[in-house]
């Protein structure tokens, strides 16, 4: 069969983008064609992923999601797909991969009226009701029970359409026998000691991931904390917002900004703690990833899988409403907490038996049967 998946914009580092790239793959190992349409690449381009590339037309973000959506649909009519799959909320689609939480619950909770009458909400409305609303079409691949009363409760949307996805973490992050030989190689060759500190905070998006509040609780460390800690920041965005911020509270010199990599399981084996303080986060896939690592975690509730880092004991997760004070304590208090062995071996030990890694095989099947229908 032929399936065509629809995506503003791809690059190798994004969440949603790998959980795409993933779905991809696992559709074509089952025999069917895979087209991608998507209006920015970047990185490799498999050879079994048939890519059509469009160029966006307009200055703003939304005119350009508009002009690219508008694009998609008018290739999707001339040629005959058997299932069209959005990883963007667009009209048009037959199942969508909700990666991002429901728009008019955040917008409500974060603006007030006159921003309702802006064309960036408008038609981010337009596009949500064009998935969500009621008796539409479009049935929904959910990657946190968290976000479906959001979406019910705006659009009414029917309870049926919605599908639970497993996570999909990849296994190969388990720590392993020569975890400890990737820990001692990687700290040798960025000059860390034995008895320093390495804070990790992963993922795209520093903003939303609450890079800001890791910068507040690394400089409220006391002097001889701080001395000795190494803030290492691994994900693909702009850097400069927070410049001014880090030298305001000066902790130029424990900071590192690594972009994109793709080898952060080094990263996970190598560092003390993984700091994730976001501000909203429908999943939060790094969570699991640090886990299964043996990376003790410290996050907030706002992300859909902190849950996981209570139930298996592997961290700490900050109640909302947030607080600055309370996060600032908690780093204190886990880089030198006795229980750091205990986060570590309970996440490991999560990772050997928890169902947290067939996310693309899962939806693959969904994709599946619904172009069978």
């Amino acid at each position: 069969m032929k399936f065509v998946f629809c995506l503003f914009k791809y690059f190798p580092f994004g969440g949603m983008q790998k959980n795409f790239m993933n779905m991809a793959i696992e559709c074509h190992k089952k025999g069917h064609e895979v087209t991608a349409l998507c209006g920015e690449w970047q990185g490799d381009k498999p050879e079994n992923l048939n890519i059509q590339l469009f160029k966006s037309k307009g200055f703003s973000n939304h005119a350009k999601n508009k002009s690219l959506a508008e694009q998609f649909s008018q290739y999707i009519k001339k040629h005959d797909f058997d299932l069209v799959v959005g990883f963007n909320k667009m009209p048009g689609l037959d199942l969508y991969y909700a990666a991002d939480g429901c728009y008019a619950t955040k917008s409500a909770e974060k603006n007030g009226f006159l921003y309702t009458l802006t064309p960036r909400y408008k038609l981010s409305i337009a596009y949500e009701k064009a998935v969500f609303e009621k008796n539409n079409k479009t049935e929904i691949m959910m990657v946190s029970e968290k976000q479906m009363p959001n979406f019910i409760t705006c659009y009414k949307t029917e309870e049926s359409r919605f599908h639970i996805l497993p996570p999909g973490i990849s296994p190969n992050l388990k720590a392993d026998d020569d975890a400890e030989h990737v820990r001692s190689e990687f700290r040798k060759e960025f000059n860390i000691k034995n008895d320093d500190f390495i804070v990790l905070m992963v993922g795209s998006g520093f903003k939303t991931k609450g890079l800001d509040r890791a910068i507040e609780a690394v400089a409220s460390l006391k002097p001889h904390i701080k001395d000795k800690l190494h803030f290492y920041i691994v994900g693909q965005d702009k850097t400069g917002p927070f410049e001014s911020l880090i030298k305001k509270v000066g902790i130029e010199s424990n900071i590192r900004f690594f972009g994109g990599r793709k080898d952060v399981s080094r990263f996970y084996l190598a560092a003390d703690l993984l700091i994730h303080p976001a501000y909203h986060e429908n999943t939060g896939n790094v969570l699991l990833e640090a886990m299964i690592s043996g990376l003790p975690v410290l996050t907030t509730a706002a992300c859909g899988y902190a849950h996981y880092i209570i139930d298996a004991e592997a961290g700490k997760v900050i109640v909302e409403p947030f607080s600055q004070d309370k996060l600032n304590s908690a780093l204190a208090e886990m880089l030198v907490d006795e229980k750091k062995n205990t986060w570590k071996e309970n996440g490991i030990a999560f990772g050997r038996s928890a169902d947290i890694y067939t996310r693309a095989e899962e939806a693959a099947n969904i994709i599946e049967k619904m172009a069978r229908r």
